[in-house]
């Protein structure tokens, strides 16, 4: 590569518990510019339809509006939902983390039984209040596995249990669900297009449904599994049966599911609608290099998480691109056939990981060194 002023893109989603992705995507900017100071460097922080999203939103331009919501077990937060237009309509852009996901949980301490998405229908509601044409709802990072009860009964409907009482919070009431009341539905959302923004196109049950897969990762144990499982099919068949094996149904806990087959959300890849919220195809145009990251490569990242999508756009614009990680559990084959022309984990400078997260940011502007060493300056 030659040495007049490369252009390269930073497109990191955040480093779970360590650095945001504007933040990774400034140690990058640094580190790249130590090696190469006239380097031209854009960061475009991207995320994958989870937390980050609605930043993501607004960098693009989208104007931030805060919203009352009910956190996951219930408590009072405020989060924030970004409202302005996309391809000429009025849009709002909803992020379920943001309002009732894991960092929402007092203390962290999970709550996989009882924690609901009610807080997602209470930002869906200060979204209708902006009067949009287009919903879109990011999904990931959820605390729940309510399969959207919480969210539709914020939105108006009634959750009935056998004696005809609203049902309780969280996943695990949902075994005791026998019917449900969609009459009080928000008449508002009749009038707008809803799109899920998810990367999961897990059914809602079973082997590889929200909660054998997903609940683990919230706290659930293997019995709160089987519990979950269970409440989820029952809520499937009072709600509707056939929807619960439609792709991205098992997303968010099965918020999936209620946004589909109640709400009749559209599902596009959560990666797609954020990377082309930021702009990042105008960004690679003519770019040298791209540097893409995220806090672990591994399985998930080749189900379609945020890597997996800039890689896939840098490399259809014919431009490298390298990814940054806290570790890498994908190995090189893996890495090539995501489109990943080399991986740089921080392991590699440091294999303690608590002090890695902890030194992050200055671990990765010394990688990022590296990085425009063997990319941007050609061999010492």
């Amino acid at each position: 590569m030659g040495t007049a002023a490369p252009r390269v893109v930073v497109a990191s989603d955040s480093f779970k518990g360590s650095l945001s992705s504007a933040e990774v995507g400034a140690a990058v900017a640094t580190g790249l510019r130590d090696r190469v100071p006239a380097a031209d460097v854009a960061v475009v922080p991207v995320a994958d339809g989870g937390e980050g999203t609605v930043a993501a939103a607004c960098r693009a331009g989208l104007a931030p509006v805060p919203v009352p919501v009910r956190g996951p077990t219930g408590e009072p937060v405020e989060a924030t939902i970004a409202v302005g237009t996309l391809a000429g309509e009025r849009a709002v852009v909803v992020e379920m983390a943001d309002a009732c996901g894991l960092g929402r949980l007092p203390e962290g301490v999970p709550a996989p039984l009882t924690a609901s998405s009610r807080g997602l229908g209470d930002a869906i509601r200060g979204a209708l209040d902006l009067d949009p044409e287009v919903l879109v709802v990011g999904v990931g990072g959820s605390a729940s596995t309510d399969g959207g009860a919480g969210m539709l009964a914020a939105l108006g409907a009634r959750v009935l249990d056998e004696r005809g009482t609203p049902l309780r919070e969280g996943g695990a009431a949902l075994a005791h669900v026998r019917a449900v009341d969609l009459d009080g539905l928000d008449p508002r959302l009749r009038d707008v297009r809803v799109v899920l923004a998810a990367d999961v196109d897990s059914p809602l049950t079973g082997p590889y449904g929200a909660a054998r897969v997903f609940a683990p990762q919230k706290g659930a144990s293997p019995a709160d599994v089987e519990l979950l499982d269970a409440a989820l099919a029952r809520w499937a068949g009072v709600v509707a049966p056939g929807a619960a094996a439609d792709p991205g149904a098992g997303a968010a806990g099965g918020v999936g599911f209620a946004l589909l087959a109640v709400l009749g959300a559209t599902r596009r890849s959560g990666v797609d609608v954020v990377l082309d919220l930021v702009g990042l195809d105008a960004a690679l145009a003519g770019a040298d290099l791209a540097v893409t990251g995220e806090g672990s490569l591994d399985d998930q990242t080749l189900a379609g998480k945020a890597v997996a999508g800039v890689a896939h756009r840098a490399t259809t614009h014919a431009v490298p691109v390298v990814a940054v990680c806290g570790v890498d559990r994908l190995g090189p084959r893996a890495a090539a056939r995501l489109g990943l022309a080399a991986t740089y984990p921080l392991s590699d400078l440091e294999p303690d990981p608590a002090r890695s997260v902890k030194d992050a940011r200055v671990l990765l502007r010394r990688t990022a060194s590296r990085i425009a060493r063997e990319w941007l300056a050609g061999p010492p």
